[in-house]
């Protein structure tokens, strides 16, 4: 009989890098003032997004992909900017780097803006990771045609990020179409409010200038759910209490998610999660 590796995949080297990140990352946001908060990994319902598929959990209901939910809740309820470093779940993903279990750092700030927030990423990545420039792009700059469809145009993003190599690029001004939960832009429709962030051809973060009204909260749900049952996938239910947090009103907020391990990978020179997690 063979006796599995019980060992941890990463070294003392890696595990110290990474508490030394999350400590300063606790700094970084205390020097403004910005609360750390703290969620539930499962909750009775989860998000509708065809390209995002939950863990059930038989009879407690799911294991959650982001905190947003639980923390655009926190807002609504009069909590002010704040942060979250959260395991998250998501079916199905696995590879060098992807997890079914990682750690994500999510945070929102009140009064801001995406173009205000993408400053606050880099700012964080300086500390993190140290100083360097980052370049802007938009979508169509990194993809070329945009007028593809959906499936063609992620996988077309995903090599061009690869390919965009050393560096740190924000990529912005995403089609209408995949707007997730940004609000599109005042000025031009036609694209939404959002940004991600590409580290040496590694994708570490996505953010959005949030959408804050209710009706088209339900009607991308809505939207979701037909692309959903139109690939073969199980049907979610939008989340009510969600909903009725927007519908009470979410302060006008940016908000984005980074890929924490990612960030470790990055620090101690990886390609691979796992010199950075303990286990798989």
């Amino acid at each position: 009989m063979t006796i599995p590796d019980w060992r941890p995949l990463a070294d003392l080297s890696a595990l110290t890098t990474r508490a030394d990140l999350l400590d300063k990352t606790r700094q970084f946001f205390a020097a403004r003032d910005v609360i750390e908060v703290q969620t539930p990994l499962l909750g009775d319902a989860t998000v509708t997004d065809p390209d995002v598929e939950s863990i059930p959990v038989p009879g407690y209901g799911f294991l959650q992909t982001s905190p947003e939910y639980f923390m655009k809740r926190l807002l609504s309820a009069g909590v002010p900017s704040c942060y979250q470093l959260a395991s998250a779940f998501r079916h199905d993903e696995s590879g060098s780097r992807h997890n079914p279990e990682f750690t994500m750092l999510e945070w929102y700030r009140v009064g801001f803006d995406d173009v205000a927030l993408r400053d606050e990423v880099a700012a964080l990545c300086d500390t993190l990771l140290g100083p360097a420039t980052c370049e802007t792009l938009t979508y169509a700059d990194v993809v070329g045609d945009v007028e593809r469809p959906r499936e063609e145009l992620d996988l077309a993003f995903a090599d061009a990020s690869e390919r965009l190599g050393p560096g740190r690029y924000f990529i912005i001004d995403y089609p209408a179409e995949q707007a997730a939960l940004a609000r599109l832009r005042p000025d031009d429709p036609t694209v939404a409010a959002r940004f991600e962030l590409v580290i040496d051809g590694v994708e570490v973060a996505n953010g959005y200038w949030e959408l804050t009204n209710a009706d088209e909260h339900r009607r991308r749900f809505a939207a979701d759910l037909a692309r959903r049952e139109a690939r073969g996938l199980p049907a979610r239910q939008p989340d009510e209490k969600f909903l009725a947090a927007m519908a009470e009103g979410l302060p006008d907020c940016a908000g984005v998610a980074v890929g924490f391990d990612r960030l470790v990978m990055l620090s101690v020179g990886s390609r691979s999660l796992d010199g950075v997690l303990t286990f798989r």
